[in-house]
């Protein structure tokens, strides 16, 4: 991509509402747009990170067996009412009624619809175990939306559900799903840190959230320093296995953290030594329940099992807050300068700064770089603007992009070009095909 033909509307000041970085980032780096309070226009840079991040949601969620599918974003009152929670739920959800008098509100949460949907094409324990999932705008009506799409009113969610015959059925799946989650969060660039959590209005006895630590986290956490040396890695994992699932449950849950709402200090001081002990703010990115038959026993979510009788199914669920991830992202990996992307979401693979645009040589080397590096299925952003060099590269330590070359008249006559980590600030000389032949190993390995 051209920069001269790209919608990139940068700003060099920084508007009076951003309080944190993340948003500070994301409006001056022209990913996003206020729409009204909490509810966000998402222009073309930011909008192609959305789907970076929500492609490994779906790859992660594919890998681990389970099924995507789509709801409407508008749900019937009717299904909440059967479920006991249309007048519970509180003010957060937005209702509404359409022409012929029918409540409707503004899906914040799906259980209730895939639910139904089960009860409507599932009969048999044969047809079990079943995991659905979609990635959907939700509305909460945030009585103080702030900090940009990290506390919207709007917001982008991959929601999961479970269906299974017994409670050790559904724990697995429960299982299964944190094992997928620190995979997903990994190729991201991000540890989320699974902890003890309250369930809320989704209710349940089991549940962790995924914890991202930053200083502009909304949540406390209190947790064993022990636990922020753990890695997923690259381990090859067979999902159907329980024992295997299990013993990663253990690996990452054994550890003493928790957030402030379950936070134990007597538990705490018994099982960490005082020089492990750690309390800092952490931002959630995820979480999983298990909630046994909660709903499939008000809503009729029953099955045969193996002896011919109706039995009510086992369900969790399982979120991923897509849209809020790009926050937690950028509180994670960024310096004075801009944004640092992970290789795994970036939006452009590498940036071309063109030190002299209109000199002949100079933008031939530039084209054949963008040439080669499309030739091998990665997406450059060359800059081929008629800019001065300071704002090229103003522009490009804004928006993040790992890798920049930088070509100008002078390396080239020597035959090279400078290849420079935005997250280390370190460049090297090399000739123009060494560049791109880094670049594209550099990206075959993160998607390894």
């Amino acid at each position: 991509m051209r920069l001269s033909r790209y919608f990139l509307p940068v700003l060099k000041e920084t508007p009076a509402e951003a309080q944190i970085v993340s948003h500070r980032y994301m409006l001056r780096a022209g990913m996003i747009k206020q729409a009204s309070s909490g509810i966000y226009s998402w222009l073309p840079l930011g909008f192609k990170v959305l789907k970076n991040i929500e492609n490994i949601v779906h790859e992660e969620q594919a890998r681990a067996g389970h099924i995507a599918m789509l709801m409407p974003t508008l749900q019937s009152a009717d299904l909440w009412r059967e479920s006991g929670r249309y007048d519970g739920y509180g003010e957060e959800m937005l209702r509404m009624q359409d022409r012929h008098g029918r409540d409707l509100l503004f899906s914040p949460t799906a259980e209730e619809m895939f639910t139904d949907v089960f009860r409507t094409y599932v009969r048999s324990y044969k047809d079990l175990p079943l995991t659905l999932y979609q990635v959907q705008w939700k509305f909460r009506d945030e009585i103080r939306p702030r900090f940009g799409v990290m506390r919207g009113r709007e917001f982008f969610m991959k929601d999961g559900y479970n269906f299974d015959l017994t409670k050790e059925d559904a724990l697995h799946a429960y299982n299964r799903h944190l094992v997928s989650y620190l995979r997903t969060y990994e190729r991201m660039g991000l540890q989320a840190i699974p902890m003890r959590a309250e369930s809320g209005p989704i209710g349940g006895d089991y549940t962790h959230e995924f914890l991202v630590l930053a200083e502009t986290g909304e949540s406390g956490v209190f947790y064993d320093s022990e636990i922020t040396d753990l890695t997923f890695g690259d381990r090859a994992i067979d999902f159907d296995d329980v024992a295997q699932c299990q013993a990663v449950l253990e690996e990452f849950t054994s550890r003493y953290a928790r957030t402030d709402d379950t936070h134990d200090q007597a538990l705490f001081e018994s099982q960490v030594p005082e020089d492990r002990r750690r309390e800092a703010r952490g931002i959630e990115v995820g979480q999983i329940f298990y909630f046994g038959t909660k709903y499939s026993e008000s809503m009729g979510a029953t099955v045969q099992d193996q002896t011919g009788a109706q039995v009510p199914v086992h369900m969790g669920s399982h979120g991923i807050g897509v849209s809020r991830l790009l926050g937690a992202i950028i509180e994670a990996s960024h310096d004075e300068s801009g944004i640092i992307w992970p290789e795994g979401v970036t939006p452009f693979h590498c940036g071309i700064v063109n030190l002299k645009q209109g000199d002949a040589e100079a933008d031939a080397a530039c084209e054949a770089l963008e040439a080669s590096l499309i030739a091998l299925g990665l997406d450059p952003l060359y800059d081929d603007r008629d800019e001065r060099a300071g704002g090229k590269f103003a522009t490009m330590d804004l928006i993040g992009l790992p890798w920049r070359i930088t070509v100008g008249p002078r390396g080239l006559k020597n035959g090279v070009v400078e290849l420079t980590s935005r997250r280390t600030g370190e460049s090297e000389e090399m000739p123009p095909e060494q560049a791109v032949a880094r670049i594209a190993q550099i990206y075959r390995r993160a998607q390894a």
